[in-house]
């Protein structure tokens, strides 16, 4: 399994390249002024940051449990993508639409748009993050017996 400094770095990285793509483009596709935005794609991924660390640690405890590796297939990889953006998307709802002064349905369109691009954009950078910084291999006594 990864370290926590593995684990942070992968958050931090995420979260940094992320806020740097999305922030000038939904300024542009809302126009929206890009410092009103910033503060909520901002506060989105200071929140996100610590669901990113959680959610991860336990799908990857999970995985360990039923499979013994935390290795992902392709399909594996879309479902922990979507899982992660609907637990992602409860959370940030009232944020968004607190700071926008949106009601609800709209903060839930605008969290939608976001949730589709960390969607695709978590897959290739999770891809690409395993591809750069492959998990350390598992020792046995770390794999839990097979019943």
């Amino acid at each position: 399994m990864r370290t926590f400094r593995d684990r942070l770095r992968h958050a931090l990285l995420f979260e940094i390249l992320g806020l740097l793509i999305i922030t000038p483009l939904a300024a542009l596709l809302l126009d929206m002024p890009m410092a009103h935005l910033g503060v909520v794609t901002a506060g989105s991924a200071l929140l996100a940051v610590i669901w990113t660390y959680l959610y991860n640690w336990g799908f990857d405890r999970t995985l360990l449990a039923a499979r013994g590796k935390t290795d992902k297939t392709f399909v594996m990889r879309i479902g922990h993508a979507v899982l992660f953006e609907i637990g992602l998307l409860a959370v940030l709802m009232p944020f968004i639409a607190w700071w926008l002064q949106v009601g609800l349905w709209e903060a839930f369109l605008l969290d939608l748009g976001f949730a589709l691009f960390y969607m695709v954009y978590a897959l290739a950078f999770n891809w690409a993050y395993d591809h750069l910084f492959p998990p350390p291999p598992i020792p046995p006594s770390a794999v839990p017996p097979q019943v």
